[in-house]
């Protein structure tokens, strides 16, 4: 992970920055907000910005979103500057981290901008021959198509074939097509020119050029629009990218990397994905298969889960009760491997004694009903959103109801089920991210209240 540091090293923020060190990231530093811009211009590799709270940091995010650079902000400074926390946060800050740092809280906005652990974790006969494949095409410069259910780790295949790969000390640069919105995606793929739309005031680099000499992962594609996949074909075709608003190309040479959820043969069967495209992606097909087809890793990823986050939130680390392990190994993992994540960063939290307990492993049944120790619907945690289980309620009591309203509630109350998270509320309703956009975008415009994004989340907020 790359972090950009805006502010002196002196003192309380330098602790805070050997502290990411520590923990594996890299490190540049600005002075203030000008020489920061530039430096995001020129690099699209930073992942995180920790900017002290006596730099105006509205003004920083106001550039970063007029210029289309969408890099988390973090807000820094000391812990009892409350007025400062507050204003950072409205100004659209991710988080406030008070000074002098505490090393586990660090570690946590760190973990949160990364999304998941990088640590390839494969004991089935299933998973280790897809790890088997990937590995014999390596160090080849063919491009992969990663494909499998949302949640099954293809991102962490991905950059295990970036190590294992002729270009492992070049960067590694993935962008989630998913999560960007249109709009923006194209000038964050190739980057732009001074002028080249509103706010442009100087040259950008895009993903692209930034993973020059490296690998390019391009997270769900099939969230791509059809337009900018005529773009990218090009850039694949000639190894060359026009920025937005530029007078000639730009060579590159980048391994491109890309990872689906969905069929792609059905979505160019539907028009949404052109098959020029997959032709030149899937050179070598990567299938990872669902959690629930590979079950001697369940327990392999709990116990590695158990232990990082014992570690992330300063608890023991504690072995998983054969109970416990029973349970893991029942359940059908909807939610893959990242479902169980979760499942076990919770328990981690819960559990008391010398083990982590069937009591501590809160397992939701097939129809989303969380079962207690003792099999039984157990009561929801304070402050969590009930789902109701399916059946719960008959369908005699939607009669009278149109499905657009039906459509409208279920979105709705999604999305506050995710907080405000749009990827999300899109994966758990079966829907691209795009479509539940322009349905939030209808909402708004009859009036309705739609749960803001997460603070902080520029992409989320230029179409809420």
């Amino acid at each position: 992970m790359q972090v950009l540091i805006i502010g002196s090293l002196a003192a309380e923020l330098g602790q805070a920055a050997q502290i990411a060190i520590a923990r594996g990231a890299r490190l540049d530093q600005a002075d203030g907000i000008e020489p920061a811009l530039i430096r995001l211009r020129a690099d699209a590799r930073v992942d995180l910005v920790l900017c002290d709270v006596r730099h105006d940091i509205a003004a920083l995010i106001r550039a970063m979103f007029a210029e289309r650079i969408l890099v988390p902000v973090v807000a820094c400074g000391v812990g009892n500057d409350q007025e400062a926390a507050v204003h950072a946060i409205e100004a659209g800050a991710r988080e406030f981290l008070p000074l002098p740092p505490d090393a586990e809280l660090i570690a946590a906005i760190l973990e949160s901008v990364a999304g998941e652990s990088h640590a390839l974790i494969a004991r089935d006969p299933l998973m280790l021959a897809t790890l088997r494949r990937a590995e014999q095409v390596a160090r080849s410069d063919a491009s992969l198509l990663i494909s499998g259910e949302s949640g099954t780790g293809k991102e962490v295949l991905a950059r295990h074939v970036h190590r294992r790969s002729r270009r492992a000390a070049a960067a590694f640069v993935a962008l989630n097509c998913a999560a960007i919105p249109e709009n923006l995606l194209e000038s964050e793929l190739f980057g732009h020119e001074k002028g080249a739309f509103s706010g442009a005031i100087a040259r950008r680099v895009g993903k692209f050029e930034a993973a020059d000499g490296g690998t390019l992962l391009l997270d769900e594609i099939s969230e791509m629009d059809i337009r900018l996949q005529a773009k990218l074909l090009r850039a694949i075709q000639e190894r060359e990218i026009d920025r937005l608003g530029g007078n000639g190309p730009v060579r590159v040479n980048v391994r491109l990397i890309a990872t689906t959820n969905r069929d792609l043969k059905s979505e160019i069967a539907a028009g949404r994905f052109r098959e020029d495209l997959y032709f030149r992606l899937n050179v070598v097909n990567l299938v990872i298969p669902p959690l629930r087809e590979r079950p001697a890793d369940i327990i392999a990823l709990a116990e590695h889960f158990a232990r990082r986050f014992a570690e992330l939130n300063g608890v023991p680390a504690r072995p998983l009760a054969e109970e416990a392990r029973a349970a893991l190994r029942r359940h059908p993992w909807r939610g893959n491997v990242r479902e169980l994540e979760n499942i076990l960063h919770r328990a981690v939290l819960l559990a008391e004694g010398d083990e982590i307990d069937l009591a501590a492993i809160e397992l939701p049944a097939a129809e989303g009903v969380v079962l207690a120790a003792n099999g039984r619907p157990a009561a929801p945690a304070a402050g969590a959103v009930a789902i109701p289980a399916a059946g719960a309620a008959p369908v005699s009591a939607l009669v009278g109801r149109t499905v657009d309203e039906v459509e409208r509630d279920l979105i709705l109350e999604t999305l506050e089920h995710t907080f405000g998270n749009r990827t999300h509320a899109a994966v758990m309703l079966g829907i691209s991210i795009r479509a539940l956009r322009n349905k939030l975008r209808d909402y708004a415009a009859q009036g309705l209240a739609v749960p803001p994004p997460p603070a902080g989340s520029m992409a989320s907020a230029a179409v809420a």
